[in-house]
C-alpha cells in the first residue's frame, strides 16, 4: 500500500516563498535548513518568537518568517 502524499503549505522566509510540510514546527524548519538554532533569532508575522517556543510553534499557511543569523567577529 502506498503512503499518503504529505501535505505542504507555503510560507515566506526572508522574502522568499517556500513550501514546507504541513505541521512542521519552527525548530524543525530551522534544522531542515541546517541552521544552528543557538545562532539565530526568528520573527514570525512581525512577532519575535521566544526560543523556548520554537519546538511547539507550528508553521501555518502564509506565515512570514524573518530569520536573522548572529555573526561573530573580532
Amino acid at each position: 500500500m502506498e503512503a499518503a502524499p504529505s501535505k505542504h503549505i507555503e510560507i515566506v522566509v526572508n522574502g522568499e516563498r517556500r513550501r514546507v510540510p504541513e505541521g512542521q514546527t519552527v525548530l524543525e524548519f530551522l534544522r531542515s535548513l541546517d541552521v544552528d538554532p543557538a545562532r539565530v533569532a526568528v520573527e514570525m508575522d512581525l512577532e519575535i518568537l521566544k526560543r523556548e517556543r520554537w519546538a511547539e510553534t507550528r508553521l501555518r499557511e502564509g506565515a512570514r518568517l524573518e530569520i536573522v543569523q548572529f555573526v561573530g567577529g573580532g
